[in-house]
């Protein structure tokens, strides 16, 4: 009787494809337990101090004479928080865990300490072995709970500096509805211009932001997998409305910048929220008034790859929505629980976002327009993109 497998087909009574498959994960596993059982590096942890590598990620201040420490353990092995210092002074503090904090471990403290509203302190954590780890706070200020006064403030703070201004600026379609075809492709030239400026800008945001992670979680890696991760993602979601010549519609793309905006103000958004709660009104002022602007420009930016079709309306609520709710969800998380961590991850997937949908708004004026960005119109428009961004962001920075 003949065999009718195909050539290389594994035996009916072979072993599984999936035994197979997870054979060498198993063997890996095995030799990493040996490693560890075996501990061929006791002779150099005897012969060597630890390293220990603690990041105060934050202060706050939840009632007057109370103080409390958010820790995390970046380094290699455990650390054990002996003693607490405030400006000098040696406190007792309360723990809501072990004080041997395990490699990525994070911990609470909590101390009674008479801290002065409006005024500067310094927090030292003195481990085991007698080393310390720093973190100043600028302004001691009673922290916001998360009640319904703040939930409510920060929430309109996010709309103030996003939902509206993203709303106005999708009030352009009807203008982009009326002019001629050669001033669309100046527009989404223009689209180009400011999506450019805020790659970098966004970018910028998220090395600053990574230089306060802990290092055991690998802030390069972390804008790694939010960079690439929302290039493929959206290049997949992309694909979903692309035509069978390979191009995506002017909706698609709308919806694509308005996705990337939508991520890139999420990270907008915790700026606003950290900047309040640490007591920087003047900053959070400022950051949601240059914001406001930015996204009105964003706004045009959404709207310029559909001007020459008829959506229907609700498309444009759930742009807005898309683009501009992000900055209210980002306002309350920056307000009550800023990470430094998760606010990498936000700001890296705005930046990746935003460099397809850059991709995709350049692929749409060269499909319908030979020479793309580079007549003398159009590049005029994606200089004038970026010069506008530069303006808006002068009033971020004031």
């Amino acid at each position: 009787m003949s065999d009718d497998r195909p050539s290389g087909a594994p035996g009916r009574h072979g072993p599984s494809r999936w035994v197979l498959g997870l054979l060498p994960l198993a063997l890996l596993a095995g030799l990493v337990a040996f490693f560890f059982g075996a501990d061929p590096t006791a002779p150099f942890r005897a012969a060597f101090p630890p390293v220990e590598d603690l990041t105060i990620e934050r202060v706050s201040f939840p009632e007057h004479g109370i103080m409390r420490v958010r820790v995390v353990n970046g380094g290699p092995e455990a650390v054990t928080i002996a003693q607490v210092v405030v400006d000098d002074a040696y406190w007792q503090f309360r723990i809501d865990r072990d004080p041997t904090l395990p490699r990525l471990g994070g911990a609470t403290l909590e101390l009674d300490y008479p801290w002065v509203q409006g005024e500067a302190h310094v927090v030292r954590l003195v481990t085991s072995t007698g080393l310390t780890f720093e973190h100043e706070v600028a302004v001691a200020t009673l922290s916001p709970r998360p009640n319904a006064r703040y939930l409510t403030t920060f929430g309109l703070l996010g709309i103030y500096a996003g939902v509206i201004p993203v709303l106005l600026g999708l009030l352009w379609y009807p203008f982009l509805r009326r002019i001629d075809r050669k001033w669309i492709h100046f527009y989404l030239s223009l689209t180009v211009g400011l999506l450019a400026f805020l790659v970098v800008d966004a970018f910028e945001d998220t090395l600053e932001a990574s230089a306060l992670v802990p290092a055991g979680f690998q802030a390069a890696g972390l804008i790694a997998v939010g960079v690439i991760g929302a290039i493929v993602g959206l290049r997949a979601l992309g694909n979903l409305g692309r035509s069978k010549s390979g191009a995506s519609s002017g909706l698609t793309v709308a919806y694509l910048i308005a996705t990337s905006i939508g991520l890139h103000n999420l990270g907008e958004g915790l700026a606003i929220g950290a900047a309040f709660s640490l007591g920087e009104i003047a900053l959070g002022s400022f950051l949601v008034i240059g914001f406001a602007l930015h996204n009105t420009t964003e706004g045009l930016a959404i709207v310029a790859p559909v001007a020459e079709q008829r959506p229907a309306l609700r498309h444009f609520a759930f742009m807005g929505a898309i683009a501009g709710l992000p900055t209210v969800l980002g306002a309350w998380a920056g307000g009550f629980s800023y990470s430094p961590t998760l606010a990498t991850l936000f700001l890296a997937l705005g930046t990746g976002a935003i460099l397809q949908v850059i991709v995709e708004v350049t692929k749409l004026v060269q499909r319908s327009w030979p020479r793309g960005l580079f007549t003398p119109l159009n590049a005029t428009g994606l200089l004038l993109g970026l010069l506008v961004m530069y303006g808006t962001a002068l009033m971020v920075t004031a």
